[in-house]
């Protein structure tokens, strides 16, 4: 007998505000990407990740993270590539322009939500 446990899925409880509030600090590197990253940066970067732990979450956060890159003048794509490793974190997706936030997160959901189970 086989059985497909799932958890049900949720409704994103990050806001954008929140995102825009957490990475403030970064903007400036992330404008000119000179010196190191600023400890309120990685400060920011590491209270978002601990607050994206849901697939809704992972996916709301990285839909606002591309709308603020894209209103930002001299946003630099490197820069903020680069940035949740300079701040000792991974995320499970590439902060780029062309990231498809629902495909990339509706995949991390089946392998991380699902489990089968064999009786």
């Amino acid at each position: 007998m086989c059985m497909v446990v799932g958890a049900p899925i949720a409704e994103a409880a990050i806001t954008c505000g929140q995102v825009s509030s957490s990475l403030g600090p970064c903007i400036p590197y992330l404008r000119t990407r000179t010196g190191a990253v600023p400890p309120a940066c990685c400060s920011g970067v590491k209270t978002l990740a601990g607050a994206a732990t849901t697939t809704p979450d992972r996916q709301q956060a990285c839909k606002c993270l591309k709308s603020a890159a894209s209103s930002i003048s001299g946003f630099n794509y490197n820069a903020a590539s680069g940035l949740p490793g300079k701040c000792g974190i991974s995320i499970p997706y590439k902060i780029s322009p062309t990231t498809n936030c629902d495909r990339f997160c509706s995949h991390l959901y089946f392998n991380t939500k699902i489990r089968l189970i064999i009786l």
